[in-house]
């Protein structure tokens, strides 16, 4: 299995390459060269078979043999085992043909500990078997870095850095990872955006001079490894509802696209999938872009669903790569002209997008509306971003013979401010994390510069 740029300009990589390098150096995204195919019968034959067998079968083709299957499969089984449910990402049932897809029942209680997880220890043994440290930087609108921290806090061969805006995420959110004390974890608050933290992130990818010789790493959804692993709990959830005997619905709360764009892969492996429901907050540049084919960037709004606050969503250029089959220097001039001015997609590839993409905004008074709905319909208190979830699936579901799964990406005592704004007392932590908000806490405030933020992982880094 080899990658190739979304631009088209950077050389193929080999899966242990891809999951090392994350941003391509034309600036594009790795996506496979060839989508693997699921077959009917590799499909029905994963029914009733656990999470973690099932992402060992889906995984393994894009591995491509760097790994050997008994050290993958152990990689794979020691990810899940982190996981407080044993089913790792159950289904709920709503109504009739409306289930949730529960992610957050990981370390850090949101849907990237499915991914990170595994992404950590992808990078250790990487690096373990080339005998190499490595420095990550990321960048976090809430869930992203303690997902990293969680998943890379105990791997020798890694520092982490992870960027976050200041007083833009929530209290649970920013404890989760500055109460991380680790000598490899370093946090750093922007004064800025969650856009500003992920320019930096991106312009130090494009030159790592600053470190001199260390490897970068990207654990953020430009990482490859990433969207592979989030492909699997859409196979797991559709066998678990009839597929491939029956086609099935998606419903995703959405901002920076990895997870959608996870949804897409698995359809194109031979999934079958009815259609995609991509829901926005009024950061809604996505819903813009399919329901009027207005692809601009518009002011960042602060929202109740503060993890989908994004102005540029960066893994969209996956699914334009796609959609302009696979024309990297076409991609690369529409998001050329992104950056100066507004654009539309040319008449084609929009096309080709609602072929298989729906999708809905949902404002704040709206989020706060469909959690009490929910909680009186169905006795679940959801969080804002799955609130956003549950009216867009509800309003573009189409058939209703269709089974349509909406993730569930986080457990609602991350965001207790907008669950207690919506009328409830609020809802108590897990456990392992009721003492939570008394953790010690450990952050540098940094300026939204590229020199300051670049020098103090230059003189953090071990």
């Amino acid at each position: 299995m080899r990658y190739i740029s979304t631009r088209g300009q950077a050389p193929a990589l080999s899966f242990e390459e891809v999951v090392l390098t994350g941003m391509a150096s034309d600036g594009g995204l790795y996506v496979p060269e060839t989508v693997p195919q699921l077959s009917h019968e590799e499909l029905a034959d994963m029914a009733g078979c656990s999470y973690a067998e099932i992402a060992f079968r889906v995984m393994k083709p894009y591995v491509g043999g760097e790994i050997d299957d008994e050290t993958f499969r152990g990689i794979v089984r020691d990810a899940y085992s982190t996981f407080s449910h044993d089913a790792v990402v159950p289904l709920n049932q709503l109504d009739a043909n409306h289930f949730l897809l529960e992610l957050f029942h990981g370390p850090t209680l949101a849907f990237k500990d499915v991914a990170l997880q595994l992404l950590g220890r992808l990078l250790d043994h990487f690096l373990a078997k080339r005998s190499e440290r490595a420095v990550i930087m990321g960048a976090t609108s809430g869930d992203t870095g303690s997902a990293a921290i969680e998943g890379c806090r105990h791997c020798d061969n890694l520092d982490i850095f992870i960027l976050h805006p200041h007083e833009r995420v929530s209290e649970v959110q920013r404890r989760q990872m500055t109460s991380v004390l680790a000598d490899n974890v370093f946090n750093i608050a922007i004064e800025g955006n969650f856009d500003d933290a992920q320019a930096m992130v991106k312009a130090s990818f494009a030159d790592q001079s600053f470190l001199n010789g260390t490897r970068l790493v990207a654990v953020n959804s430009i990482n490859w490894a990433r969207i592979m692993a989030q492909i699997v709990y859409y196979v797991a959830s559709a066998v678990a509802l009839g597929a491939p005997h029956r086609k099935v619905s998606f419903c995703v709360p959405s901002a920076n696209f990895g997870n959608v764009f996870a949804g897409y892969m698995a359809y194109r492996m031979g999934l079958p999938v009815e259609r995609f429901v991509i829901a926005t907050n009024a950061n809604d540049i996505l819903h813009r872009t399919l329901a009027d084919n207005d692809f601009s960037k518009q002011e960042l709004v602060a929202t109740l669903a503060p993890s989908m606050d994004i102005v540029v969503s960066s893994n969209f250029e996956r699914l334009l790569f796609e959609a302009y089959q696979r024309d990297g220097k076409a991609v690369a001039e529409l998001l050329e002209r992104f950056q100066e001015q507004p654009s539309v997609l040319a008449e084609a590839p929009l096309a080709r997008l609602r072929e298989v993409f729906a999708s809905h905004s949902v404002d704040d008074a709206t989020i706060l509306e469909v959690i009490r709905e929910a909680h009186q319909r169905t006795q679940e208190i959801l969080d804002p971003h799955t609130a956003t979830g549950y009216r867009a699936a509800e309003r573009e579901r189409g058939d209703e013979a269709v089974p349509m799964v909406t993730l569930a990406t986080a457990h609602p005592a991350k965001f207790a401010e907008a669950v207690v704004k919506a009328g409830f007392p609020g809802v108590p932590l897990p456990p392992h994390m009721d003492d939570l908000l008394e953790r010690e806490e450990r952050y540098a405030v940094l300026p939204a510069e590229l020199s300051a933020v670049q020098a103090f992982v230059a003189e953090n880094r071990r």
